[in-house]
């Protein structure tokens, strides 16, 4: 499902990407996914973000750095530190065991929490690309080839570049091309609406008509 065509979109990798991440995919036939960035910390691309009863959580993904130094984030390693896995998908089933969809996508995502991914990037991709497939989403995503300035996107105007607008520091309201479009969330009868978590709570909550949700919060859709 293809929204409108826009000019090309960059983005950073992601685990579990928030809604407004997922957002691009639906409005764009060609998306960018930044491979020569140096790596940051505490942003969506080790972390994602789901709902609780308490409210929402951060799940991390532990990464440790390559023995050759490199800060690229092409290079950066999983860690097998702290039985991460196991808690997190214990997570994810406790915050979302009671949902619509849950069941019928578990053994979807289950095997991802079973496997031993070397690098980080391979793992969000193949964890984005599952998304997509569950989601109908017909998008073609692109790793780049060099590293890509700000400042050069900028002024060229070929690419509109979210790398670091997407991202748990910055306000979804800096993203003009983002009006997130409330969906049944599971823990809504003791909150209100909480935009913009981790797809997979859209996932979850909403099933097929996940990337209905989607296209409703991408600002041309309105």
């Amino acid at each position: 499902m293809i929204i409108d065509t826009h000019p090309t979109i960059l983005l950073s990798t992601a685990y579990l990407p928030p809604v407004q991440w997922f957002s691009k995919l639906v409005a764009n036939p060609v998306v960018y996914v930044e491979q020569w960035e140096s790596y940051h910390k505490q942003t969506y691309r080790n972390r994602c973000v789901i709902d609780a009863p308490e409210g929402p959580i951060a799940l991390s993904v532990p990464v440790e750095k390559p023995s050759d130094g490199s800060r690229l984030v092409k290079d950066m390693r999983i860690s097998d530190h702290d039985d991460w896995r196991i808690k997190h998908w214990h997570a994810l089933e406790s915050s979302y065991f009671n949902t619509p969809f849950f069941e019928y996508y578990q053994d979807d995502f289950r095997p991802f929490y079973e496997r031993r991914y070397e690098f980080l990037l391979d793992f969000n991709e193949a964890l984005i690309h599952k998304c997509m497939e569950l989601m109908g989403i017909d998008c073609e995503l692109r790793p780049t080839g060099q590293f890509l300035d700000p400042d050069e996107v900028t002024a060229g105007k070929e690419l509109q570049d979210y790398r670091y607008l997407i991202s748990p520091k910055v306000g979804i309201e800096k993203d003009p091309g983002f009006i997130p479009e409330p969906y049944y969330q599971v823990f809504s009868d003791k909150s209100s609406f909480r935009p913009n978590l981790s797809v997979v709570d859209l996932l979850f909550n909403m099933g097929p008509e996940a990337i209905l949700v989607l296209g409703r919060s991408c600002a041309q859709s309105q």
